[in-house]
């Protein structure tokens, strides 16, 4: 178990960054830049040894509002939505071989490429008028400039910096957009528990989003409060490795109301919370490299003033 300990802390660069919004709508559609789910696994803080990671995530998400449940997207006011997503995400991560207040010092970035399909009812002056949109293309980067992490014994914690860059292309009244628009602050606290004799693993995260104003439609996306939790067994697999099972719970919450003109429906205060299986492998290493790969199956449980639907992970990373 001890070997097992060593593997799982140095896989912490496999989850180098939150998830970038595959979501169709910006936050006045009832998301952020922050999706839930994105967090709270052992991969989720720097490793504590310098060097470089890189990854390849694949998000993919489906879901739905009915014909009574109203909700902004890019100045129309819209029911009867169903949005299905994909997003591929490429991404890098370096930790320096320099330390900060005893903490091991890290910086990253990732990019997503998105496809969208999203059809609606959209209120007009002749009434509701159903239409379809779709997109395709690089969504908004997500900056990591300032990460430290820390570890003793069987814990580790770490602080962090995400900054989410309105990068992806955005169109006033286009139901599917790759970019939300605007810029997203987030500082993240994470802390992690794993047993060396046992593998058992407890890991909490848990953020604040800031959002700036769209300008394109004037809308002020309220400010979010987000949790993730894993409690998940990791037991090595016959020689080859290491597998983990477990569950990923979530909580998503404004706890600021959307302001501005565009925001016709007042505060708009979105709820989210979830819950769904994890599984892992770690690789042993080779050629001084390990593989690290989580499967992940989330299906949103309470909402209000969002879609229901299930995000579905699939996340490979290189640690060098």
């Amino acid at each position: 178990m001890k070997k097992l300990f060593v593997l799982m802390t140095l896989a912490a660069a496999f989850g180098l960054m939150p998830f970038q919004n595959t979501f169709v709508f910006a936050a006045e559609g009832g998301v952020g830049h922050y999706v839930p789910g994105a967090f709270a696994d052992f991969g989720d803080l720097a490793p504590p040894e310098s060097g470089w990671a890189v990854l390849d995530w694949y998000n993919h998400y489906n879901g739905s509002a009915g014909a009574n449940k109203t909700i902004p997207v890019s100045g129309h006011i819209t029911a009867n939505l169903h949005s299905t997503s994909n997003a591929e995400m490429l991404g890098a991560q370096y930790t320096f071989p320099c330390s900060i207040l005893n903490g091991k010092y890290s910086a990253a970035v990732i990019a997503p490429y998105i496809w969208v399909n999203t059809t609606g009812a959209v209120t007009g002056p002749f009434g509701r008028l159903t239409r379809a949109d779709s997109t395709s293309g690089i969504g908004d980067i997500t900056m990591i400039p300032f990460w430290l992490h820390w570890a003793s014994g069987e814990f580790s914690w770490g602080v962090q910096l995400d900054v989410y860059a309105p990068t992806g292309d955005y169109n006033t009244g286009q139901l599917a957009n790759a970019g939300l628009n605007f810029w997203t602050f987030e500082p993240l606290v994470s802390v992690s528990y794993i047993s060396k004799k046992i593998g058992l693993e407890v890991t909490t995260t848990a953020g604040l989003d800031f959002n700036t104003n769209n300008n394109a439609t004037d809308y002020q996306s309220g400010d979010v409060f987000h949790f993730d939790t894993t409690i998940a067994e990791h037991l090595p697999f016959f020689g080859c490795g290491t597998i983990g099972a477990g569950i990923n719970g979530y909580y998503w919450k404004q706890f600021t109301g959307d302001s501005g003109s565009g925001a016709k429906l007042g505060s708009f205060e979105t709820l989210m919370t979830g819950v769904g299986p994890v599984l892992s492998y770690i690789s042993p290493q080779f050629c001084g490299h390990t593989i690290v790969a989580e499967l992940k199956w989330l299906p949103q449980m309470d909402t209000h003033y969002t879609l229901n639907g299930d995000y579905i992970w699939f996340k490979v990373a290189l640690l060098f």
